[in-house]
């Protein structure tokens, strides 16, 4: 199962739950993100062509990332850009997340472990703008 937040025509994030499955390779962006995700399962014995990657110059403006949750589950809170709350969801062992636009929050349910893939160099304190999470009483998890 593929869920994607849009808020004005603007993918916010995709999430691939656990039990997305499907033959071949799918990517889930847009070519033009600057962070891609895709998808594969192969048959035994497929072979994919050693390769490397060339140097291309691109430029990164905004910050996408990618969480895997290896275990627990953990509620993600959407915020719009100008940081008023959207809608929450759950994220169960398993699920992957890419975060494009937007703000969002997390609250983790149970205990959990998250793997993070993002661009970097990391900027310190011009990377985000930290600002108060919506209230619980206000919350609206779909």
């Amino acid at each position: 199962m593929i869920q994607k937040i849009i808020n004005d025509n603007q993918l916010l994030s995709i999430i691939i739950r656990h039990s997305f499955q499907k033959e071949g390779i799918e990517f889930f962006t847009p070519d033009d993100f600057s962070q891609q995700l895709a998808y594969m399962k192969r048959p035994k014995d497929y072979v994919i062509a050693p390769h490397v990657h060339n140097p291309v110059p691109r430029e990164v403006q905004f910050t996408k990332e990618v969480l895997y949750l290896k275990s627990g589950k953990v509620r993600v809170d959407f915020y719009d850009e100008q940081q008023k709350y959207l809608e929450s969801t759950v994220l169960y062992a398993g699920d992957v997340i890419l975060l494009a636009f937007g703000g969002h929050g997390f609250e983790m349910l149970e205990e959990s472990e998250i793997i993070e893939v993002k661009q970097g160099p990391y900027a310190g304190d011009l990377d985000k703008t930290r600002f108060e999470p919506v209230p619980s009483d206000q919350l609206v998890v779909k």
